[in-house]
């Protein structure tokens, strides 16, 4: 983990209580009781899953492709 990370990582706890008290003040405006609300419930629940959706006309594929490469073995080293 770089220092940058680690560095950032330490003011964890600091950062839930603001956005804790963001969201229980009344003074805050609605936009940004609701953006903490919604930073803390990703951060302890995830982010919800998106569902894939596209054009009727235009479906979604999938393509899956595996490959099977043939190597010709070296012989090992002698001893």
């Amino acid at each position: 983990m770089s220092k940058v990370c680690s560095f950032a990582r330490s003011y964890t706890e600091t950062a839930i209580k603001v956005l804790a008290g963001i969201m229980s003040s009344e003074e805050a405006p609605h936009a940004a009781r609701v953006a903490a609300a919604n930073s803390l419930l990703d951060r302890g629940w995830g982010k919800p899953s998106q569902p894939l959706s596209g054009d009727p006309e235009n479906p979604i594929n999938v393509v899956t492709r595996i490959e099977l490469v043939g190597v010709k073995p070296t012989p090992p080293p002698p001893y």
